[in-house]
């Protein structure tokens, strides 16, 4: 049983400094610190610009008691045993297999697109063998793959790819999918079986008391201090440290010198409800996308995701923007070349170690960070000149 513990003391003065100063305290950060200061006795600053631990994956008590992800929906799945192992070091688990429906000409209908999807969708009675057989009749040719487009037409053909991708596509991104790389519908996939599941990992699971709880007891080893509300470059030159692991927009830690990294941002607009008498919830799923309708581009309702009993519900809908926090790398062709130019910086600088999503300009499931994190701690314990 863990000891949580939900304040964390100021970094006490001392002599030596630290360690290893960390930037961040989402998974990227935490991961790192927790390693480095449990199995290398390392002493670990963290330092985060907002007022609490997690990143994007922070989870709160909203004012009517109700458990909620303030940066929208974080859902975890792996099938990494090993990324499994080490996050159950800090929390216990509740089995949850996530669920999307997509409103559709009028229609609630499964989202990957599965064999019930096209069924209800055209009203037709087709097998699993004929399903592949239909799509094939409509898929377009494509002689090579290269946009987001070009993925799905190739796949399932025209219709489907305007119902269910287009629109939903040119929200998120506000670009078309033909000006994406092919990497962003890539991850959707399309099923010939009944399988509703969005996710197929080994690992399906939520923390069982919420994210915010598994990253306090990470964050809890006495060698590790955390300053909130701090912007490390006012603290950078005030604390002696050795090393850093950078985990914020890479394009910002050289201060945008050949230009700002494309990101997507969001607005999250959350609101409290009433179910309907002798009703738990509002939506029959997790997620409910919505492609072709309205400025959003999904609803989700906590309650299906954290399992908690509660008369009320909160449900979070999804506004895509151009400006705001960074979520979201826009994949583009010449967006991974400006990367690669700050990559070329970060790779010459000895005393930094760049790790996540933001740093690495890649859209990461939180297991593939935690997974990096675990890689990179393993390297930079690694002696000298060693592979």
């Amino acid at each position: 049983m863990h000891t949580y513990r939900s304040t964390f003391p100021a970094p006490a003065a001392s002599a030596a400094g630290y360690d290893t100063l960390v930037v961040g305290a989402g998974f990227a950060g935490s991961v790192i610190a927790e390693r480095l200061a449990s199995q290398a006795r390392q002493r670990v600053l963290v330092v985060d610009k907002r007022p609490h631990i997690g990143g994007n994956a922070y989870d709160r008590y909203d004012d009517a008691g109700l458990l909620v992800h303030p940066y929208g929906p974080h859902i975890f799945h792996t099938n990494s045993a090993d990324v499994f192992a080490y996050l159950s070091l800090f929390t216990r688990w509740r089995p949850y297999q996530h669920r999307v429906l997509a409103s559709v000409d009028g229609q609630l209908l499964p989202m990957p697109i599965n064999l019930d999807t096209v069924n209800r969708l055209y009203g037709l009675q087709l097998n699993a063998f004929e399903l592949d057989d239909f799509f094939a009749r409509h898929a377009e040719k494509v002689d090579r793959v290269r946009t987001s487009e070009d993925v799905v037409v190739a796949r399932v053909g025209r219709d489907l790819y305007e119902k269910f991708f287009r629109g939903y596509t040119r929200k998120q991104w506000g670009l078309d999918p033909s000006e994406l790389d092919a990497s962003v519908t890539a991850r959707v996939p399309t099923r010939t079986t009944r399988d509703d599941r969005y996710f197929t990992d080994t690992y399906q699971a939520m923390p069982l008391n919420g994210y915010t709880r598994m990253f306090e007891a990470m964050l809890a080893h006495p060698n590790i201090h955390l300053m909130l509300n701090t912007d490390y470059r006012d603290v950078v030159h005030l604390l002696p440290w050795k090393h850093m692991v950078y985990t914020g927009p890479i394009d910002s830690f050289f201060d945008h010198r050949y230009g700002k990294l494309p990101y997507r941002s969001l607005d999250f607009e959350h609101v409290t409800l009433q179910p309907l008498a002798g009703q738990a919830f509002v939506q029959p799923v997790g997620t409910v996308n919505h492609p072709n309708d309205h400025l959003y581009t999904r609803v989700t309702e906590f309650k299906h995701l954290t399992g908690q009993t509660h008369a009320a519900t909160s449900l979070v809908y999804e506004h895509p923007k151009s400006l705001g926090d960074p979520y979201y790398p826009v994949p583009r062709a010449e967006n991974t070349a400006l990367f690669r130019r700050y990559e070329t910086e970060s790779e010459e600088l000895s005393d930094v170690t760049f790790v996540g999503r933001l740093a690495s300009y890649k859209y990461y499931n939180m297991d593939q960070v935690v997974a990096q994190s675990l890689s990179t701690f393993k390297r930079l314990q690694a002696p000298a000149g060693a592979t």
